[in-house]
């Protein structure tokens, strides 16, 4: 028996590498999309039986060009996506620039909606399937000084109670996990100071760990989540 395929986008990221190891724990197959990080992907390889890994993608979504060709190279047959990539923007808004913007919204929007796409028919054809969305407590909240950001992943949020909505007659499920504060590199530009003052404004006392959110994401993953979609799951320590 076969087993089912799960891709990962963002792999080489600290949330994304706990996904990976994750889901080959609960018995997947894991794919896995990266773009500048070789190594980890290639040290990541070596960690995973060879009949659970079903293959690296290097792609780089955060032009059109590029996120067509990667589209290009990517087989089209998963039984479940999780988009855990993405980065951040720290700064006032009127500070940006377009070439910010754009990336923001290719990587967090456009690549969901594109790869969602190529996905679609093959899950649709098998009568099921699975969508993860890692998301962002700033997709609810907003938060000053990271507005941009905090828009791309409202819309990831409205995009997932859409189209778990639109697909659920298909038996393909749709949910996200929105982290709150998590100890990965994407926040290595808080001062300890800075962390410290988040830490205690959180009620549960610390930042969360990746292997918390891959927990979430394990959850949606697997049969005891069969009758959730369209919903955000909350990771965030009782954080608001």
């Amino acid at each position: 028996m076969s087993r089912k395929r799960c891709l990962i986008l963002g792999a080489s990221g600290g949330i994304g590498e706990a996904i990976v190891h994750r889901v080959v724990e609960d018995g997947w197959a894991a794919g896995v999309q990266y773009y500048t990080n070789e190594e980890k992907i290639r040290s990541m390889q070596q960690d995973v039986p060879k009949d659970q890994w079903a293959g690296a993608f290097q792609g780089d979504l955060s032009t059109e060009e590029d996120l067509n060709a990667f589209l290009n190279l990517l087989p089209a047959e998963w039984d479940a996506v999780i988009f855990a990539g993405g980065h951040m923007y720290s700064g006032m808004f009127q500070d940006m620039d377009a070439e910010d913007m754009d990336a923001l919204y290719y990587v967090h929007v456009k690549a969901l909606w594109m790869t969602t796409r190529h996905v679609l028919p093959y899950m649709i054809q098998q009568k099921h399937g699975n969508i993860i969305v890692i998301s962002s407590i700033f997709g609810t909240e907003g938060a000053s000084m990271e507005v941009a950001y905090s828009s791309v992943k409202g819309a990831q949020n409205t995009f997932v109670k859409g189209l778990g909505r639109e697909l659920a007659p298909s038996h393909i499920r749709v949910n996200a996990v929105a982290p709150g504060l998590i100890q990965t590199k994407m926040n290595g530009h808080l001062t300890l100071e800075d962390l410290q003052a988040l830490e205690n404004d959180i009620p549960m006392g610390r930042a969360g760990t990746p292997d918390e959110v891959a927990d979430a994401a394990g959850f949606l993953l697997g049969g005891a989540s069969r009758y959730v979609t369209g919903q955000i799951l909350h990771v965030n320590g009782g954080w608001s």
